[in-house]
């Protein structure tokens, strides 16, 4: 598989990592036109998960479905965030804080445990590790997902999960750029507003991530957060100046960059196309929408228009596209 070999359409299907509703993916329709015509990836919840047997068998199934080989990625952060509570009649695993809490051993050997059983069904990518630090003891969304308040803390159980996860095989997503630690409010809600300084947010929020960078971290998700100090006018999300400026530019990460899930509420003040349009000109690679509907479709055929146009550039999705190949090659996904 390379990029030569793709049509613009398939291109721009590899941005994209979509969920479906339920446990039968052939139910909906959109998600398997997309998956027969080059999705990039599939995200997987809590309600797509019923036993171990089943989970084995959705993802072998989706894979002799799909056009290209996938990314089969899911939220399992332990704790508060762990989708395979239905296979284990409850939570198996201790969130960020209480495992780093337990010792910088407890959590590689807990890393390891849940590298260990991802791959046991066939997930490559998990959205972790949380690299926010917890500045705000109110945050309504980060709380005990961050494995501390303190920058040093984050960084160093940091580098010990993305260490053993990579071990194992699994892709690690850096989660949320520029940090989300200080927020009070939560983005899947509203658009938060995180006001510090510069200084601040780049010595206590951004540190973790430029330190997880150097450590060889593939994947980095953006936040759907307003950052007054280093772009009073949009999301991190959809931000030029975070993302080219910050996170490319200044902080040298050329691996995959990808949004929150693009169904939240945090990024609702703009169309999904606006978004998108926004998001990909600012340097973004892949895009996550939970559930996959008719408006997805409709969304990529109108971003192979504006390519199409010159409303957005080609250069850019190529750049996109040679990234999430070299990562799937990376990992052994496609051989």
């Amino acid at each position: 598989m390379d990029i030569e070999s793709l049509n613009l359409k398939q291109k721009i299907s590899q941005m994209f990592i979509l969920g479906f509703e339920g446990k039968d993916f052939s139910k909906n329709q959109y998600f398997k036109t997309l998956l027969n015509n080059g999705l990039g990836g599939v995200i997987f919840f809590s309600s797509n998960i019923e036993t171990e047997k089943q989970f084995k068998d959705l993802i072998d199934k989706i894979s002799k479905e799909a056009l290209f080989p996938s990314f089969f990625s899911i939220d399992q952060e332990g704790g508060r965030v762990e989708r395979t509570e239905k296979i284990h009649n409850g939570k198996k695993y201790l969130s960020a804080k209480p495992a780093f809490d337990m010792g910088l051993s407890f959590l590689q050997n807990q890393t390891k445990e849940i590298a260990l059983e991802l791959k046991s069904y066939g997930i490559n990518m998990n959205f972790a590790p949380v690299l926010d630090v917890n500045t705000n003891e109110n945050n309504p969304i980060i709380g005990e997902r961050a494995f501390s308040s303190n920058c040093e803390n984050v960084i160093n159980a940091a580098k010990v999960v993305i260490k053993e996860y990579d071990k194992y095989g699994i892709i690690t997503v850096g989660k949320h750029f520029p940090g989300h630690g200080a927020s009070s409010a939560d983005s899947h809600k509203t658009l938060p507003v995180i006001d510090l300084n510069e200084k601040e947010i780049k010595q206590t929020h951004i540190k973790p991530f430029e330190e997880a960078i150097k450590t060889g971290i593939p994947t980095i998700m953006a936040a759907h957060v307003l950052y007054p100090a280093l772009d009073p006018d949009f999301p991190a999300s959809v931000s030029k100046k975070i993302i080219e400026n910050i996170l490319i530019n200044q902080l040298s990460f050329n691996g995959v960059i990808l949004t929150d899930d693009m169904e939240m509420n945090g990024i609702k003040g703009y169309s999904k196309l606006e978004a998108v349009k926004m998001a990909i000109n600012a340097g973004v690679n892949m895009f996550i929408f939970r559930n996959t509907t008719k408006e997805i479709t409709q969304l990529i055929c109108d971003i192979e228009s504006n390519v199409l146009n010159g409303n957005i550039s080609l250069e850019k999705i190529n750049i996109s596209v040679e990234k999430i190949i070299n990562l799937k090659y990376r990992y052994g996904i496609i051989h």
